[in-house]
């Protein structure tokens, strides 16, 4: 009998007495392997200064005001994932546009209050209140609204009374960029339902924020990620030169899905849109490892706040189990689009149909519906539903960390040997039936966690073989049957007027 030790030395070369022991932690591991940190893609203020371009661990919001700039989209979409994931370790890769051009608006007071009230303002959805008083005249209206916006925190413009109008108020965004004409600006959003309404007398004009233009080069961008694993990225930007950059960044053959990398991951994002629009864009993707949520025209916040709140409430669902659906995850701190403008039933289901993420607003709350991939067709063009769900992808990433766990914590020194070798006990030699005796073990165990399904039929289809090449090397076919989501319920409602009298047996 011998036993496999790693560092004590052979019995003819230890000699002095008596006892000793060592470590060895390789059947101790009862980690799964689990690599769920949050990375946010995300743009800081025009005036924010430090080192932008590396990662950082952020761990308040306070915090990412400090080092983005307050109301800057970095800042924001930390704020908004947090609300909605309060526990998650997130970093982020804050980048600064150098050049571009950056948005602005405007909001031209007329008129005179002849009654007291408020005016609600809604900056990116966040609200900006200005009391006015009877008399008031639109100049006094609008140097109150600069002061107002001014003051207000994590707003994402600057206000300025106009040169040449100071019944004007000019707003410009904190940083430059296209994303920046995203930001909108609206009046009593809530109306007289919510007890807000424009006093008497006044007329307010609003024109929406535009001009604004520029894209970072995202290939640059993600360069400072290096081989840092992160299982949601939030990118604030869904431009198609982006996507196109996360894509293939993210691919299969030499990015973070890799054999080479097996980083893993999934990428979140958003876009504003009209329901011609997001089937135009859902045309151009084919992309297993990024989801696009198409959301209304008149969702109060920008694409990269709602991209926050639907990747903060994914990842708290599927750090709890990779494989549960999260429909009806609601997302804190995002408003719909009022009734009248929401996309319908059928509407979502078609944008689902052309790769783009649905949320519904039900309960008081804005809900992810489903979260889909932008992944419909093989490479030959044909219809293939194999990553539709991005739910698909976190439990494969997660049943591929469970087996490299297991198998780097019991497996690490081995040597390997053709099944029927006689070895002693304890030698630390692994044949291919042992190590296919592992593998069905741990799925298995991981059938239990509720990942996957079959056991038996697994274990018929596993196969296990030296390589005829390579003796050093095993070779697995490993085909798990992944547990599926519930996603619909289909019932017939064959009813009757009345159910027949059941026939009497004759006496």
């Amino acid at each position: 009998m011998s036993v496999s030790f790693n560092y004590m030395p052979a019995g003819g070369d230890l000699l002095a007495p008596l006892f000793y022991a060592e470590m060895d932690n390789s059947q101790a591991n009862t980690s799964v392997g689990s690599e769920t940190r949050r990375l946010i893609l995300g743009q800081v203020n025009d005036d924010a200064e430090g080192d932008f371009g590396v990662l950082k661990p952020v761990f308040s919001t306070e915090q990412a005001k400090s080092l983005f700039g307050a109301g800057s989209m970095a800042a924001v979409m930390y704020e908004r994932l947090r609300r909605n994931d309060p526990a998650g370790e997130i970093w982020v890769l804050p980048v600064k546009l150098e050049s571009g051009a950056i948005a602005s608006g405007s909001i031209a007071i007329g008129g005179a209050a002849t009654a007291n009230g408020t005016l609600s303002l809604y900056i990116a959805g966040r609200r900006v209140q200005v009391t006015v008083l009877i008399g008031d005249e639109p100049d006094v209206i609008a140097a109150d609204i600069v002061t107002a916006i001014n003051a207000a925190d994590g707003v994402a413009v600057t206000a300025d009374a106009d040169d040449e109008d100071d019944a004007n108020v000019t707003l410009t965004a904190r940083w430059k960029g296209e994303t920046t004409n995203d930001i909108r600006i609206e009046l009593n959003r809530r109306g007289t339902a919510g007890g807000e309404a424009t006093p008497a007398g006044l007329t307010v004009v609003i024109s929406p924020m535009a001009g604004g233009a520029g894209q970072p080069d995202m290939a640059d961008m993600l360069g400072a990620v290096g081989d840092e694993a992160y299982e949601f990225i939030v990118s604030g930007w869904s431009d198609a030169a982006t996507l196109a950059d996360l894509g293939e960044w993210m691919n299969d053959a030499a990015g973070r899905w890799a054999w080479s990398s097996m980083l893993y991951g999934h990428v979140y994002t958003a876009r504003r849109g009209e329901l011609g629009e997001h089937v135009a864009a859902g045309l151009l993707r084919n992309d297993q490892h990024i989801t696009v949520h198409g959301f209304e025209p008149a969702v109060p916040q920008p694409a990269w706040e709602v991209a926050a709140g639907f990747t903060g409430r994914t990842a708290v669902f599927i750090s709890a189990d990779p494989a549960r659906p999260t429909q009806t995850g609601m997302i804190i701190g995002i408003d719909p689009a009022p009734e009248g403008e929401r996309f319908l039933k059928l509407e979502r289901n078609q944008l689902l149909k052309y790769g783009t993420a649905t949320a519904r607003f039900e309960g008081g709350y804005y809900r992810i519906e489903r979260g889909v991939t932008t992944y419909r067709k093989n490479t030959y063009g044909q219809p293939d539903n194999s990553y539709l769900d991005s739910e698909t992808l976190h439990t494969s990433a997660a049943v591929i960390r469970f087996l490299r766990t297991r198998v780097t914590s019991r497996f690490p020194r081995h040597k390997v040997a053709d099944d029927g070798t006689r070895f002693g006990p304890g030698n630390a030699i692994v044949t291919p039936l042992m190590f296919r005796a592992e593998l069905i073990a741990a799925y298995r165990e991981m059938e239990r966690r509720g990942w996957v399904e079959n056991a038996d039929l697994f274990a018929q289809y596993l196969i296990v073989v030296r390589d005829a090449d390579d003796p050093n090397r095993l070779n697995v076919l490993f085909p798990p049957d992944l547990v599926n989501q519930l996603r619909v319920i289909s019932l017939l409602f064959q009813f009757r007027l009345q159910y027949a009298a059941p026939e009497t047996e004759a006496a």
